[in-house]
């Protein structure tokens, strides 16, 4: 595969289709820990769903990371400077042992002062603390693995993560229950009964052998061939830079978190009804999402590559390629999705009423839907341009600014209820991703232009014109 010449759409092809079916599974993963967790205990299913905005923090450390780094280490591949995309390779994983370390010790100790913040108590906040306890002291394994699948990604490679991601949610299926609830064999007990801890310990041992496996793919794949071990001590040029990729993705991915409290809140104070239709729906619209999420990474990691080896017409091509490839997607993902919302939201629920709602919520969202893939079109575009900065400020506007002004104004001033918010939602994204192109798209027509009239070359056109006019201005040109 070479990413700089390459026909674009079989490129795009080639790495989101991966992408997408490791999406996939990887929400599966997260179904099944949800699912023995309600066979254990309704206080354990509780315990989980208070533990998952914790959890995000680690994953948001991972995610920027991995997106950080695989953008630099692409556009470094682009330019054919493989020693500095295997520095960058190095250099990421001594910042993810060092974010694990700030983050992870705290947020330890930690646990119970948040906990309670949510309200936990009892049964629900011994749960949550077996459970996170494991997750934190583990972290670090979830991080190096997503910090060395970055060098795969930036090669192009969704195959291994995919692959990875299938064998975990399968080898999930079993490890979950027998850790969870113990396994005796002839009345002796083989394994302990972990409870909570038990799914936790199953997430760190599967990623811990995960990383593994990464690991060596990303050796075959050439990712640190080359690397010295000197390449492994702090470089404090190579780690601004990372830091720098890095924080914009891992801020996103908060203040999304954010977001869905602030949602939540807002809903909520419409009563039980409205709020469990939301979630509902909500599940509904994440799986229509994820054959869309694999284009955004292909986009990545096609644009970066192709700015590092200064092909921005192919960057410009890719974009616009992608972008019509998403339209069509969204439209073929939608239509079964809204001709089958009454069924498939009673896979959750019964109730008339929160049926009702959450047919209202789908058919609202099918106006919006597209603005979600805009916005991370546009964010991955930055990123692959190395200016993903605008992504954190259009993420807070989106999540947490402009739903304060809007949803109230629609939900409580103008009576609408919950509707105001299903509408606001429309509102607001749709502002944030016409934004998100405008800007995206000027910073890319200022790099063509740059390229067009590179630095110097564009000061000696101007004198040339202006030698030019003054000529025509002095009789004879003299």
């Amino acid at each position: 595969m070479d990413i700089t010449r390459d026909p674009i759409p079989a490129l795009i092809r080639r790495i989101a289709v991966p992408a997408s079916l490791g999406y996939f599974f990887n929400t599966l993963f997260n179904v099944v820990d949800t699912f023995y967790a309600g066979r254990l205990s309704t206080d354990s299913l509780a315990a989980l769903s208070l533990s998952f905005p914790i959890y995000f923090i680690i994953l948001s450390i991972a995610i920027g990371i991995q997106s950080g780094g695989a953008a630099l280490i692409a556009n470094s591949l682009g330019e054919g400077n493989r020693s500095r995309a295997v520095l960058y390779q190095s250099q990421a994983i001594i910042l993810a042992l060092v974010s694990t370390a700030l983050v992870a010790v705290p947020l330890f100790f930690a646990l119970p002062l948040i906990f309670r913040f949510f309200g936990a108590q009892g049964r629900v906040l011994e749960g949550g603390l077996r459970y996170m306890r494991v997750i934190v002291g583990g972290s670090v394994l979830i991080i190096l693995a997503n910090t060395i699948n970055a060098g795969l990604q930036a090669r192009g490679n969704t195959r291994s993560w995919r692959n990875l991601l299938i064998v975990m949610s399968l080898a999930n299926l079993l490890l979950d229950p027998v850790l969870m609830f113990g396994l005796e064999f002839r009345g002796i007990r083989v394994i302990p009964r972990l409870e909570e801890a038990g799914t936790a310990l199953a997430t760190v041992i599967l990623f811990g052998v995960g990383g593994c496996y990464v690991l060596r793919e990303a050796r075959k794949a050439g990712a640190f061939e080359g690397a010295r071990q000197s390449d492994f001590f702090p470089r404090r040029d190579i780690l601004g830079d990372l830091v720098r990729q890095a924080l914009p993705a891992t801020l996103n991915f908060l203040v999304m978190t954010l977001g869905s409290f602030v949602i939540n809140f807002f809903i909520s104070r419409f009563g039980r009804d409205p709020l469990a239709a939301y979630g509902a729906a909500l599940r509904i619209e994440q799986i229509a999402l994820l054959p869309l999420l694999g284009i955004n990474v292909a986009l990545a990691t096609v644009v970066a590559q192709n700015n590092g080896a200064g092909r921005l017409d192919r960057v410009q091509e890719s974009f616009s390629w992608s972008l019509r490839c998403a339209l069509v997607v969204t439209v073929a993902v939608l239509t079964p999705v809204i001709a089958l919302a009454p069924f498939l939201l009673r896979l959750f629920t019964e109730n008339e009423r929160v049926l009702q709602i959450g047919r209202t919520y789908l058919y609202i969202q099918v106006l919006t839907f597209f603005s979600y893939i805009l916005i991370n079109m546009c964010n991955s575009l930055l990123q692959g341009l190395k200016k993903p900065r605008m992504i954190v400020w259009v993420a807070l506007y989106r999540q947490a600014l402009a739903p304060f002004l809007v949803f109230p104004f629609l939900a409580f001033s103008l009576g609408m209820e919950e509707r105001g918010v299903f509408w606001g939602l429309v509102l607001v994204n749709w502002s944030a991703a016409c934004f998100s192109l405008v800007w995206a798209r000027s910073i890319l027509k200022g790099r063509l232009q740059l390229q067009k009239f590179p630095e110097g070359a564009s000061d000696r056109v101007n004198c040339s014109a202006s030698s030019a006019l003054a000529k025509e201005r002095i009789p004879g040109g003299q």
